[in-house]
């Protein structure tokens, strides 16, 4: 996600390459900023929707691991679901990518809401996950640690029956 003129893009593509395997140029400068705060809007709304999706569907008697198999052939299927499955299956927290490091990017990405006036509430909600986790020292675990508030406000660990 990068912004700038075509042509700094273009004369910075080496240095890009070392960095990641996709380079998209969204704009001008500042623009690649704009971008990672909505992909980290998405991504923190799908850690809070699955966690309490799963919470749910457990607590309603359904294995986690099916409600995983059956989703994640449809609509509601992502990549968070593939790669931080054994995560929330296994509450294995290891951090992949930190609530300390998430909860800063929403608070760019709410910051910059309210300077153009966009609401953001989901957002808003996962943010206060996020910090209900680190208050509790758990801001150098993983996103997926957002599993621990959704089964805290429901009285309820997945898996159990």
């Amino acid at each position: 996600m990068v912004g700038g003129t075509a042509a700094d893009v273009e004369r910075a593509g080496s240095i890009f390459e070392v960095l990641g395997s996709r380079v998209t140029h969204v704009g001008a400068a500042g623009a690649g900023q704009v971008a990672k705060a909505c992909n980290q809007v998405l991504v923190a709304v799908i850690f809070g929707g699955l966690a309490e999706a799963l919470v749910l569907g457990s607590k309603l008697g359904v294995d986690p691991a099916a409600i995983l198999d059956a989703v994640g052939g449809g609509m509601a299927a992502n990549r968070i679901m593939e790669v931080r499955r054994g995560n929330f299956l296994d509450h294995d927290f290891a951090p992949g990518f930190k609530v300390d490091l998430h909860h800063k990017d929403l608070e760019i990405a709410l910051g910059a809401s309210g300077e153009v006036d966009a609401p953001l509430p989901l957002t808003a909600e996962v943010q206060q996950m996020f910090r209900q986790l680190r208050a509790a020292g758990h801001g150098g675990e993983d996103d997926s640690a957002l599993l621990r508030v959704a089964e805290q406000r429901a009285s309820h660990r997945i898996g159990d029956r």
